[in-house]
């Protein structure tokens, strides 16, 4: 377990080789740039947010491109892609797409204005389909929508919001004192929604028949062309077709660009690197021809930097030891066993200044209560062969990702050794089938017992116990460390050495009262309670009068006795194992529970529901106890484990590196 040592790096070179010398620091990943004002008038600072902005904006086009294609054209992908990793491109490679860079953009808005010309036929098609759809009842109109009359008539064209005859329409013109030879009506068509009327009178009667139209609720239609509406209809719907045909026409010009997919894959990764390229050249002190770069690097890669860039660019490299007072980034560096729970440390917080990588310490118990918790031998088999194919068939997985699967993949390794020594194989899958299909009475014998006959769960509960005593301890023991490392000697004896007596002595005492015996099946001989007592005697004293130290004599024992009533906090983080108990029968009952529903429809066909059943139940049991499992490992360690020695607030090592979407560039980039 280790914090990589850091170091601080000055880097003095010419203007002409900072945009080779900036690519190759993103490509190395292996320096946290920091930003550098120096009181100097000599020195400026240069302004790069606009060209930000525009490479951004490039960046989203060329996204904004490469989607549409795919809604053209899907980029067909396997159901395992996300283990694929970024596609590797070479440094040769990088640079001969970016010769490329303006055509490319210029393919991108090609596509982007392809697609809006699409968008444009569909709308218009929706637009001409309602107007055809509102003249569809004038059809048999000769007229144009628009006729309002001659010189001696006038018209009405319009709708009436019901069902009403030619009649009805008649007798109420007759009731207003007009006569039936006043006036032309003739029906176009109607239907119980509306009744669409073409009326013809004489001007002088215009006002009174538009009064008495108005008063049925008459309306004019929203659609007025200039042509009767069935040449109207003729004539959109052949814009219709015209826009069909041009939609085809565009979309197969959009699809001729498939061959482009990738480089504007590309396109998009390199105006993101060149985004973050300028955010860092803001960081930069800038003369005229010169600059300055100033940041922390791994001590490891010192060297192997230092030669590259004085070598190739003739820069002054300055390697300098970080000042005290320095918040130097944390780098972590752990062994393959361990390294996969960096990950789970990093969600809690990084080490901080003065503190150590717990990493590899937590990794032991994370894996053991994983597999206690999750403690099936077939539901471990399954998880650790399946993260290990993952991990040998994608070799390329991202190394986040990559952490994950192979922390799981130990998880797996943990809850198959459980899973034998509690005799769980997907619960009592063996013996179900045995007795269901063969009427044979076969078993899987546990290696050490099973937890759900008989007594069994309380003697795994001391288990537990057992396990919780050791991790707090181990956690008090890494508290210990950390003050050896941080020379505060007397530390050990008030902070942990104390706490040890106390809660040691006070467990040694419990387990030799008669009282335990039903729980533990043994009890100890009487001199432990002696001995335990006079232990968690002298750890309570030194706690009275040294948790506070540094403080007045009273205002001391006041924290000294409130720091002694920590006592109860150790009490509550020793019952909280208990879940590596009710998490690991929950499994294994939950298991059976399955096999027992699946085994009531005997054997014969009863196979195919069996099978079908026992498929559903227990996939269902692996996620939700593995779920379980994870969340309450991680409890185990964040409150009970880092509670005794570890606060974090470290500040995570962020290099200026490539963070790109679909490639990487591939170098020699360092990982940690």
């Amino acid at each position: 377990m280790s914090v990589l040592k850091m170091k601080r790096i000055n880097i003095y070179a010419l203007k002409k080789h900072r945009k080779r010398i900036l690519e190759l620091l993103q490509r190395k990943g292996i320096v946290q740039v920091e930003d550098l004002t120096l009181d100097d008038s000599v020195f400026q600072k240069e302004e790069t947010t606009q060209k930000q902005m525009l490479f951004q904006k490039n960046s989203g086009i060329a996204e904004n491109a490469y989607n549409i294609l795919n809604k053209y054209i899907p980029d067909k992908k396997s159901p395992f892609a996300m283990f694929s990793g970024r596609s590797p491109i070479t440094v040769e490679s990088y640079y001969m797409f970016t010769e490329d860079a303006n055509e490319i953009m210029r393919v991108a808005y090609d596509i982007i204005g392809f697609d809006k010309e699409i968008s444009d036929s569909k709308a218009e098609i929706i637009k001409l389909k309602s107007q055809i759809e509102t003249l569809i009842p004038w059809e048999t109109l000769d007229l144009p929508m628009n006729f309002s009359g001659t010189n001696t008539t006038t018209a009405f064209i319009g709708t009436l919001p019901q069902l009403i005859t030619y009649e009805e329409i008649v007798s109420q013109i007759v009731e207003k004192g007009n006569s039936v030879t006043d006036v032309n009506i003739e029906i176009i068509s109607a239907d119980e929604n509306q009744t669409c009327l073409f009326l013809l009178c004489k001007k002088e009667k215009s006002v009174e028949i538009s009064g008495i139209l108005r008063s049925l609720g008459f309306s004019k239609p929203t659609v007025t062309p200039s042509e009767p509406p069935a040449e109207c209809i003729k004539k959109f719907k052949k814009q219709i077709n015209n826009a069909l045909k041009n939609i085809e026409a565009t979309s197969c010009s959009i699809v001729s660009y498939v061959g482009v997919r990738n480089a504007l894959k590309f396109i998009c990764d390199y105006y993101i690197m060149r985004s973050e390229k300028y955010a860092v050249i803001e960081q930069l002190a800038h003369t005229k021809r010169t600059f300055v770069l100033t940041g922390y690097i791994p001590e490891k890669c010192v060297e192997d930097i230092e030669k590259l860039l004085t070598s190739k660019y003739d820069a002054a490299v300055e390697i300098e030891e970080p000042s005290p007072n320095e918040d130097t980034p944390v780098l972590l560096k752990n062994n393959p066993f361990a390294e996969p729970v960096e990950s789970v440390l990093e969600t809690y917080s990084l080490p901080g200044k003065k503190e150590i990588d717990p990493t590899s310490v937590m990794a032991i118990f994370y894996y053991v209560f994983f597999g206690m918790m999750f403690s099936d031998a077939g539901y471990g088999i399954i998880m650790a062969v399946g993260c290990g194919l993952l991990l040998h068939k994608f070799k390329n997985m991202e190394l986040g990702l990559r952490k994950s699967v192979k922390m799981f993949m130990f998880c797996g390794v943990s809850t198959t050794f459980w899973g034998l020594m509690f005799g769980s194989f997907f619960g009592d899958a063996v013996a179900v089938v045995g007795k269901t299909f063969f009427n044979a009475d076969i078993s899987l014998p546990p290696l050490w017992f099973n937890p759900v006959e008989g007594s069994n769960s309380m003697t795994l509960l001391m288990v537990c116990f057992l396990f919780g005593l050791i991790h707090l301890f181990t956690g008090l023991g890494m508290k210990a460390y950390t003050c050896i490392k941080n020379k505060a000697y007397i530390d050990i004896l008030y902070d942990v050495f104390s706490w040890m007596l106390l809660v040691g002595g006070g467990v040694m005492a419990l387990l030799s009262m008669d009282m335990m015996e039903s729980m533990t099946g043994f009890v100890l001989p009487s001199v432990f309670m002696t001995v335990g007592g006079v232990c968690a005697a002298i750890g309570a004293v030194i706690i009275l009068l040294f948790q506070g130290r540094g403080s007045k004599p009273i205002k001391r024992l006041l924290k000294g006795a409130y720091g002694l009533y920590g006592v109860t906090g150790y009490l509550s983080d020793i019952l909280s194992y208990s879940r590596l108990l009710a998490l690991g029968l929950a499994t294994g009952v939950i298991a059976q529970v399955f096999n027992q529903i699946a085994s009531m429809f005997g054997g014969g066909f009863g196979v195919i529901l069996f099978i079908i059943i026992f498929i559903i139940g227990h996939s269902l049991n692996i996620g939700i106890n593995a779920l379980g499992a994870y969340v309450h490992t991680n409890r185990l360690q964040f409150v009970e484990f880092f509670g005794k020695f570890y606060e974090g607030g470290g500040k995570k090592f962020s290099p200026f590196k490539i963070n790109t979407k679909y490639y990487k560039i591939k170098e020699d980039i360092f990982n940690g």
